[in-house]
């Protein structure tokens, strides 16, 4: 029995098909940022180990895939991770987001940088993942970072970009998610939880869409994050929101005594922004969005797509990062799109699809002159195929239709110039 020859567990091959759309969404994503102003960059694949585990990336850290330091003996490599010492196993990682590397960038390049810098970075990142339906060890980010600007029109471009960019790709009727990390904290505080606990009460309150109130009491108090006797003021405090969250400081019902009212009102300048940019595309206030990543700190946002269980990207303020490489604070926000899970949602236009030619030629067609028409349907604007014409045609014309090709002709000893073709369609 043959040997069975696929990729790597949790990375892809993809069929030309699958890279012409693929190609297609990526220049759509570029296309749309570069006109709102923002310039891409590329950073490398790999980072110091070090600032991949420098507390930055939260969980995504215990996912990076290590790089073995040159020059290590196989004795060596065995002393060393005998002693659980990875640090002297690795030197380099792949990197597992395009933050950390954009951090480390604007620190190594800030004085040829303007005050506010505006960044693309579109490439993949490697994460360690378990292999499974919508998670791969190799994927491609597309990210939008706003550098220097500490005012939430940072957010607001940010975000009414990727709605106008989401449009461009044909994807309508999204929302966006959004909280704010102030609240978050000042609720979990309202509960007793020690300062240091912050990060895993967000955990479980992110699974309240999943789990419920009453699974996010019961976890907190599991964890030992909450007593017994505060778990009431835990279930009251998140189901006595309103379904309208934007109402919690306008008189409509009292305002929680644990409400963060500086941050609430940033995200009401937010809100009322983007909807006099994008009025079809609604702001959802939402007391449970959490966002992973342990470095953010202030607002956050998701994509929420109507017929979806998962989001389409997402992102937030990281002021904090920045100063961990350069010794001084500098403000920052950033949002990136799920790539692999938007790219499996959209089509190419059938306006956007370059024409496409097969051209069947006969084997005693000379080959000059095959050229020379290849040549001029290509300067004409088409995209040009050649094939030898075979017994059967019919498999060859299908997977050329497949393919994105709409026409063909055959290629005759006696055919001269583009003149002398005709044309049929391929579907």
């Amino acid at each position: 029995m043959a040997n069975t020859v696929n990729p790597p567990r949790g990375m892809r091959d993809f069929l030309p098909a699958d890279k012409a759309r693929r190609e297609h969404a990526l220049g759509v994503i570029r296309a749309g940022y570069a006109a709102q102003g923002f310039d891409e960059i590329e950073t490398p694949v790999m980072e110091d180990a070090s600032r991949l585990h420098s507390g930055l990336g939260g969980d995504n850290e215990k996912l990076a895939f290590g790089i073995l330091r040159r020059g290590l003996s196989a004795d060596a490599v065995a002393e060393l991770a005998a002693v659980g010492d990875l640090e002297g196993l690795t030197d380099l990682g792949l990197r597992f987001d395009l933050t950390v590397p954009l951090a480390r960038f604007y620190a190594s390049h800030r004085a040829a940088l303007p005050n506010v810098f505006k960044s693309i970075q579109i490439a993949p990142v490697w994460r360690a993942e378990r292999p499974q339906k919508g998670r791969y060890r190799q994927f491609v980010q597309c990210d939008i970072d706003i550098i220097g600007e500490p005012g939430a029109i940072a957010e607001i471009e940010l975000i009414t970009a990727t709605i106008a960019t989401l449009d461009a790709l044909g994807l309508t009727g999204c929302a966006i998610r959004i909280n704010h990390r102030a609240i978050l904290r000042s609720l979990i505080a309202s509960w007793g939880v020690a300062e240091a606990d912050y990060e895993r009460a967000m955990i479980t309150i992110d699974k309240e869409d999943k789990i419920g109130v009453e699974g996010v009491v019961a976890e907190l108090v599991d964890l030992g994050l909450v007593d017994d006797s505060a778990s009431q003021t835990v279930a009251e405090s998140l189901s006595g929101l309103p379904d309208d969250g934007w109402n919690l400081d306008r008189g409509v019902v009292p305002p929680p005594a644990w409400l963060d009212t500086d941050a609430y009102r940033q995200l009401h300048e937010i809100r009322d922004a983007v909807a006099a940019v994008a009025p079809g595309t609604p702001l959802v206030f939402s007391h449970n969005l959490v966002r992973g990543m342990g470095y953010y700190t202030g607002a956050i946002f998701e994509i929420q797509h109507p017929e979806l269980g998962y989001s389409l990207g997402g992102g937030g303020r990281y002021d904090g990062m920045i100063g961990r490489f350069l010794g001084t604070d500098v403000p920052a926000v950033g949002f990136s799109l799920g790539f692999e899970r938007i790219v499996d949602l959209i089509t190419v236009p059938e306006d956007r699809q370059t024409d496409g030619i097969v051209l069947v030629y006969d084997r005693d067609v000379e080959p000059a002159t095959l050229l020379r028409i290849k040549t001029q349907l290509v300067g004409s604007g088409a995209r040009v195929r050649l094939e030898r014409r075979v017994k059967n045609l019919k498999p060859l014309l299908e997977r050329l239709a497949d393919a994105g090709y709409t026409r063909f002709a055959p290629v005759m000893s006696d055919t001269r110039q583009v003149s002398d073709l005709q044309f049929r369609d391929l579907a």
